[in-house]
């Protein structure tokens, strides 16, 4: 064999191998996804396990707060490594969407949901959709309460109850889509100088400022707390499963969040995402947050609603502005004055 041939043979080689290699890994691609999931593990799993075996496509998931989620998603802004955010309060999903961090998408699914979650696709200009909502309150152990000899509280005024020193627990607001909802909650129905006056108090009753929204449901059901501030859907969970709970609808009034669903821009595998964020709103996969012991009201007007669900037509519910307090600006604003003013004060 001459050179020359051996050559030719070996750049021919180099091509077959180079096509075949393009074409696995091209078809790697298309089945591939990878979700951000701002819920619980337990609901996390299942839609993946659920949706995987729908499509046959492979998913990557990773589990943060929403607030985690939304300053990864920020980081990756240059390079994204996300498609899809699926889950986690709204605001998040909101300041994301004015600062162009997602995709414009108008799913055909959106016919098929509730007028709360049309209303978040509008807002966001088409880059977030409502899936899931569920109103804030807080939830006490009723043992340790009964222990302690404290009336039971029923409004926010309640927590800051001088016997309730640090056994009242909530999550960080930057960290947690649920602790901001409840400081843009305080402040639409105190007003912002009584709503800080308010979260100064309480700040000598918190034990523990957690990661996680829901963190303080599952504190006060094991008896680490005796009050928690959480979705009152997280502390339904815990009370279904046994735990000596009451959950409280705050008497003053209560913000609710509308959980939401983003693709993420610049998202490496859109056309997934795209089947990800369709197959989310329907019945089908929506069911399945009931089944993981999820109990909020789901965005598809044909999912059955959990009995366990908290009736929001039961509960004082603001007129909460997601559009104001999902505002980049407004968000910053309030979170480095909590910061500042709330978290950074001693005991």
């Amino acid at each position: 064999m001459t050179m020359t041939t051996f050559t030719r043979r070996l750049a021919l080689l180099g091509t077959v191998f180079g096509a075949a290699l393009a074409a696995s890994t091209g078809a790697q691609a298309q089945g591939q996804l990878t979700v951000y999931c701002g819920v619980q593990e337990d609901w996390c799993r299942p839609m993946v396990d659920a949706f995987e075996k729908a499509t046959g496509v492979k998913v990557s998931m990773i589990r943060k707060s929403s607030g985690e989620i939304y300053a990864q998603v920020k980081a990756e802004a240059s390079n994204p490594r996300g498609d899809v955010w699926w889950g986690g309060t709204g605001d998040p999903h909101m300041q994301a969407a004015e600062e162009n961090l997602t995709e414009e998408y108008k799913s055909p699914k959106l016919p098929e949901l509730n007028e709360w979650a049309v209303r978040q696709w509008e807002q966001s200009k088409g880059r977030a959709v409502g899936i899931y909502s569920g109103a804030l309150g807080f939830a006490y152990n009723t043992k340790l309460l009964a222990e302690k000899k404290i009336d039971d509280p029923k409004c926010w005024a309640d927590l800051l109850n001088p016997k309730l020193k640090d056994e009242v627990q909530v999550a960080d607001p930057n960290s947690s889509g649920t602790a901001y909802t409840m400081l843009a909650t305080l402040v639409q129905i105190m007003g912002e100088d009584k709503a800080f006056d308010y979260m100064k108090k309480l700040h000598a009753n918190v034990n523990q400022y957690t990661k996680s929204g829901a963190a303080p449901a599952k504190a006060t059901s094991l008896g680490e707390t005796t009050v928690g501030i959480a979705f009152l859907h997280d502390h339904v969970t815990m009370i279904v499963e046994g735990a000596p709970m009451k959950a409280v609808a705050p008497c003053e009034g209560t913000g609710y969040e509308i959980g939401s669903m983003s693709i993420i821009k610049g998202a490496k595998n859109l056309d997934n995402a795209k089947k990800w964020y369709d197959w989310a709103l329907s019945p089908e996969a929506q069911k399945l947050g009931a089944a993981a012991k999820s109990y909020q009201v789901p965005s598809n007007k044909a999912t059955p609603i959990p009995p366990q669900a908290p009736k929001l037509s039961d509960i004082k519910l603001i007129n909460y502005d997601f559009a104001k307090y999902g505002s980049s600006d407004e968000r910053k604003r309030l979170l480095t004055k909590w910061d500042k003013e709330v978290k950074a004060q001693p005991k």
